[in-house]
């Protein structure tokens, strides 16, 4: 089994920044890609940001410019460096870490972690 930990969420002003963490653990060879979900109340969760197992990087449009993502392959920890926040970036973030196994996908999801941002 895989288990999923986000951490680094709280509450910032806006125009403020925040890193958040994600540590995976467990039965894992490699990890192909890593990625930061978030999901504001009445909404549905959206992608923030991804990295590949190469550093290949892909962002929302909402986040361009203002967040980066990051990883450390050889500890299976990834990072979400969040700058110049704004009140709309408030919500639940949630770390994915995709696996592939012999041709089989895999998704672990961590229990998620708040970003409150005030205006």
């Amino acid at each position: 089994q895989v288990q999923v930990v986000e951490s680094g969420g709280g509450l910032v002003q806006a125009g403020g920044s925040l890193r958040l963490s994600c540590a995976a653990s467990g039965s894992i060879f490699s990890i192909n890609a890593m990625a930061w979900y978030r999901q504001a109340p009445g909404k549905q969760r959206e992608l923030v940001a991804s990295i590949t197992s190469g550093g290949s990087t892909n962002y929302a449009n909402a986040v361009k410019g203002r967040f980066i993502i990051s990883r450390d392959n050889a500890k299976n920890t990834a990072f979400l460096q969040m700058n110049s926040l704004k009140p709309e970036d408030t919500a639940v973030y949630y770390c994915n870490a995709h696996i592939v196994i012999i041709g089989v996908h895999y998704n672990y999801w961590g229990q998620g972690t708040q970003v409150t941002v005030s205006s």
